[in-house]
């Protein structure tokens, strides 16, 4: 008898135990799942987190290439208009989706968080030096983008917080590039680069009219690559999936945008070198050309393609010749056809017979007649 005791007393103290095992378990459980629901909320909240590494890498890569390994560059402006189709994805989505964000409102998030540095926007030229960043306050004073101060600002770090409703997103309809064109000798290949970013706000005045264009802000494209590479897009109709992110989208070049201005000595744009649209469309298309055929210059061709080359050249000398003939024998009819029908249209002339003279017949032999007759 007691020692059935004993045994229901330790059967007990082991169920006792299983039991309180279970509770924590659970208890650990749920709170595993309420952090991971905080994380996932303070991640929301806080946008994309970059880690330290994804910018030093983005940065080193950037800056790898030293003006040694550069044997030619050119530096190119360009303004991207949003209403082009291949632009539209730095536009939508107008208001965040699903964790979706456009261009702009990515920048002033990163902006008003003072993870990312603004410069000032100048006449021509961007120097990007401490001397030249502006503060955050003063841009969201200057464009009148109301704003409050988050918890934990200080005045070494200003921190702010946007209402998504008051970010003007849809009155930045363009933006300016800048691109730097350069010849990499380590891997023989020209590539262009994105130096910096300026959102271009385009409002209208106090009495109506037409927009007018106001330049923000410059901001580094090697500073704001991490966060765009952490932001996927769709970029065609046909596919609404994300294939790609912000950072590929201007590494590979996928948008379109109009040359405006090159460096230069004068720093002219190229509306006051060519005030005439038609000189000024050819010199960009010039200037587009030149780019596009540098790497193709610097290469001797190959046999297969010099005969290639000079089968083509053949072949087009010989659709010209044929052209021209068969366009001076179209010419030569023509010009007889039109000559039958003139002659047809004119009216005939009717001929007239000229009359002979008659001839007088001399007065001797009519005498000498005259005087046998009358011997007779």
């Amino acid at each position: 008898m007691h020692k059935i005791f004993k045994i229901s007393l330790a059967v007990l103290g082991i169920l006792m135990t299983v039991a309180e095992t279970s509770a924590q378990t659970q208890s650990t459980g749920s709170a595993v799942r309420r952090g991971g629901r905080d994380r996932k909320a303070e991640q929301a909240q806080d946008g994309t987190k970059v880690t330290e590494r994804m910018q030093s890498f983005y940065s080193d890569n950037d800056a790898s290439l030293s003006d040694a390994d550069r044997s030619w560059m050119r530096v190119i402006y360009r303004s991207l208009d949003l209403d082009k189709d291949k632009n539209a994805a730095l536009y939508f989505p107008e208001e965040p989706i699903d964790g979706q964000e456009n261009l702009f409102r990515i920048i002033m998030r990163l902006l008003a968080d003072n993870t990312l540095a603004a410069y000032e926007y100048l006449d021509g030229r961007e120097i990007f030096t401490d001397q030249y960043r502006i503060k955050t306050k003063d841009v969201l004073d200057k464009f009148y983008i109301p704003y409050t101060e988050a918890k934990g600002s200080t005045e070494k770090n200003p921190r702010f917080t946007l209402d998504p409703v008051d970010v003007p997103s849809n009155e930045v309809l363009s933006y300016y590039l800048v691109e730097r064109w350069e010849y990499d000798t380590r891997n023989n290949r020209l590539r262009p680069v994105v130096e910096a970013i300026c959102p271009v706000l385009h409002r209208s005045g106090d009495f109506g009219g037409d927009a007018l264009k106001y330049p923000m802000f410059w901001v580094k494209f090697s500073d704001l690559r991490p966060y765009l590479a952490a932001q996927s897009i769709f970029v065609d109709d046909d596919n609404n999936l994300p294939t790609c992110s912000y950072d590929d989208f201007f590494t590979l070049t996928m948008y379109d945008g109009d040359i405006y201005k090159t460096r230069n000595l004068k720093n002219k744009s190229m509306v006051q070198q060519y005030p005439d649209p038609d000189a000024l469309k050819r010199a960009q298309d010039s200037i587009q050309t030149s780019l596009d055929n540098f790497e193709k210059k610097l290469w001797v061709p190959s046999r297969e393609e010099m005969i290639a080359a000079r089968e083509a050249a053949e072949a087009a000398a010989d659709t010209t010749a044929l052209e021209t003939t068969t366009e001076k024998t179209s010419n030569t009819r023509a010009t007889r056809r039109s000559a039958k029908r003139s002659s047809k249209a004119a009216p005939k002339e009717k001929k007239v017979k000229e009359r002979k003279p008659k001839e007088i017949k001399s007065s001797s032999s009519s005498s000498a007649t005259r005087s046998v007759r009358r011997r007779k």
